[in-house]
């Protein structure tokens, strides 16, 4: 096997990986997208199937901006979620609640008297 065969097979490698990943992406947008109705991605997933090179290239050309569109608000959605739950477990104990956590710490033996002085300064702060 000389340089250039191994050059093309290097090649021909990356465009049917390029062209896996394309595809992909054309069946997660197809059922990402509300807008079309279940025979509409039936037909496209048809003809993905049997004519895939010419029918990636039109749903790319014709669908393209929207597949963008899509993948903005999909991402920023799964941002909000995901600060949304950061938010929510995080939690925010107020003042006395942390306190009294530290005091049943104190009492429990697990912390010592200027453990929970300093964590009583901490939260009154």
């Amino acid at each position: 096997m000389n340089f250039f065969e191994v050059l093309w097979s290097i090649v021909v490698v990356f465009f049917v990986f390029a062209y896996l990943i394309l595809l992909f992406q054309i069946f997660v947008d197809l059922f990402r997208d509300d807008s079309l109705n279940g025979w509409a991605k039936a037909v496209w997933i048809f003809f993905l199937l049997f004519v895939p090179y010419l029918t990636a290239l039109v749903y790319v050309i014709a669908r393209g901006s929207g597949m963008a569109a899509r993948s903005a608000r999909r991402a920023s959605e799964s941002e909000a979620q995901a600060a949304e739950y950061i938010r929510r477990t995080a939690g925010s104990q107020s003042a006395a609640e942390q306190i009294s956590s530290a005091k049943s710490l104190l009492d429990e033996g697990l912390i010592s008297n200027d453990e929970f002085g300093r964590l009583k300064e901490k939260a009154l702060a």
